[in-house]
């Protein structure tokens, strides 16, 4: 069950900086845990959606099911105008309810008795956002193939899922499990996540398809596909035996996607290897193609790279290693791991998602062509990093961050940097596999994830996660050479810093643990007027005058 009651204090509180003012009222009520969301823990989704293409809407109704952990009779549920809720039913009575925003304070008949399993029905139909470029810019997607047939589907991260349909929304707790069923005309096919339990034919020219999934999801991975799709299938033998692989994409993409997904394979062996069993046996796993870039629906995952590697076509790196790999089938994958295996509660902690995703990006070049190739990728990626803002944003507000590329970037090079102080290569994967293992389909804090990986590695690295993901200062080793001695400390960085680094001087490697005072070490190993700072450290090297 993924549920935690409560936050630790510490993320109910603001950042150093942190001004309410720049946040609305509708900011606190989708990023808090209210009180009419924290008395209920979601259990079941029973989902019924059906999609109109003439003219961009859909109507139906989810059954949500629930425990109570309090005494209270006010429910929270989640929808975002111009969605219209139309009727809520408890126990077959009609509910009232008071609308703030996007948010639906429910009055159910009476108090909900301590621990039990209760559910409502919320009907609903409307003709939901539609994404201007999606997933960027989220919500839902009608398009139309190059055939003209239309293609339909959801992106909704950074937006939300009560964009298209009624639930609790909001990271920290998500559904045990999902059935949906979604009806659209009957010449088209429905892909979603999970497995395929039933499909029925309507008297009406319409197919209602049943897709279940019986892991906890989140909600902005409930995704319907719907499109002219046709299928092919392999099997994958791993860790947790065999896993069916389903591929779904339009039928003039078959042969180039028969080529192109062969990459599926070796990547789930590397991922599986570094981060253990992959996490949904279950329910299988899927790659669809989508009508948008790419997203990390679980067991369901989006593709839109059209069939080539790199990022559609480019490298991000800059190094050439991206261009050995379909970007999209591998990040999204990765993200089985981290952000649908391991969920952060709030968004604000988003860094823990596509930090150690885009982290396994270099560690899938490490897997095909070398460790030095894997850290020249992750290095070259810092091109991408603009410390515009802090990687964490401002908890219970929906503050997602610096909301750029700084949460991958940035945060898979602070890992790789992590790695290279642990220097051991073998206990560095123990501990993603551990890390896995331990937060096993849970929500989870970034502190949390800080705190496993401080005692996992008995190191202490607490200023420098606090460096590099709450401030933008990027650490600064100032320095001076004179008469063979090296002075040296850091600058530039949060009070107590202490990451030990280790620079060159020539072709020698010398190791430093400098902190905030100057220190100095006396050697015949500086041959030359300069040093520099080895690679793998994401710093600043300043000679002082």
């Amino acid at each position: 069950m993924r549920f935690v009651a409560l936050f630790f204090l510490i993320l109910s509180l603001p950042k150093d900086g942190f001004s309410q003012s720049k946040y609305t009222h509708a900011d606190s009520i989708r990023g808090s845990i209210t009180k009419e969301r924290a008395w209920w823990n979601v259990t079941h989704y029973d989902l019924h959606v059906a999609f109109n293409y003439p003219d961009s809407s859909i109507k139906g109704y989810n059954k949500i099911s629930y425990q109570t952990l309090e005494l209270s009779s006010v429910i929270q549920i989640d929808l975002m105008d111009p969605m219209v809720m139309d009727s809520v039913l408890q126990d077959g009575t009609k509910c009232s309810w008071k609308k703030d925003g996007n948010a639906y304070f429910i009055s159910l008949p009476g108090a909900q008795a301590m621990y039990a399993f209760k559910n409502i029905i919320v009907y609903f139909h409307g003709k939901p956002h539609a994404a201007k470029n999606a997933p960027w810019d989220g919500g839902m997607v009608w398009k139309k193939d190059k055939k003209g047939n239309p293609w339909i589907s959801v992106a909704c991260q950074g937006m939300a899922a009560s964009v298209w349909f009624p639930c609790k929304d909001h990271q920290y707790d998500e559904a045990d499990s999902v059935s949906s069923y979604y009806t659209a005309p009957s010449d088209l096919v429905i892909i979603s996540n999970g497995k395929l339990r039933s499909k029925k034919e309507n008297t009406d020219g319409t197919t209602t398809y049943n897709w279940a999934v019986v892991n906890p999801i989140n909600n902005y991975c409930i995704i319907p596909y719907i499109g002219k799709y046709v299928n092919f299938k392999d099997t994958f033998n791993g860790y947790g035996g065999t896993l069916k692989l389903d591929y779904w994409v339009l039928e003039e993409n078959l042969e180039k996607a028969k080529k192109q997904f062969k990459q599926v394979k070796p990547m789930l062996r590397c991922f599986e290897s570094w981060f253990g069993r992959y996490p949904f046996y279950e329910d299988g796993y899927k790659l669809v193609e989508s009508p948008y870039l790419g997203m990390e629906h679980q067991s369901a995952v989006a593709y839109g790279n059209g069939f080539q590697n790199g990022y559609m076509g480019r490298d991000l790196s800059k190094t050439g290693w991206g261009m050995k790999w379909d970007f999209i089938i591998v990040h999204e994958s990765g993200h089985e791991w981290f952000g649908n295996n391991i969920t952060v509660k709030d968004v604000a902690d988003n860094w823990v998602h596509e930090g150690f995703t885009a982290y396994a990006e270099n560690l899938y070049t490490e897997y095909l062509f070398g460790k030095k190739a894997g850290a020249e990728y992750v290095i070259g990626t810092r091109e991408e990093i603009k410390n515009k803002g802090t990687i964490i944003g401002d908890y219970s507000v929906n503050s997602e961050g610096d909301g750029g590329t700084d949460m991958y970037y940035k945060g898979a090079n602070l890992l790789h940097m992590i790695r290279t102080i642990n220097n051991n290569d073998a206990r560095w994967r123990e501990m993603l596999m551990k890390m896995n293992f331990t937060f096993w389909h849970q929500t989870v804090t970034s502190y949390q994830i800080e705190d496993f990986m401080n005692k996992f590695l008995n190191l202490n690295l607490q200023k420098i996660f606090d460096q590099y993901l709450r401030t933008t200062q990027i650490p600064v080793l100032e320095y001076a050479l004179e008469n063979n001695s090296l002075r040296f400390r850091w600058i530039n960085c949060v009070k107590g810093f202490n990451m030990p680094v280790k620079i060159l001087s020539g072709t020698n490697e010398i190791s430093l643990k400098p902190t905030e005072e100057w220190q100095s070490i006396i050697g015949p190993v500086f041959s030359k007027p300069e040093i520099e700072a080895d690679r793998n450290f994401y710093i600043t090297i300043q000679k002082t005058k």
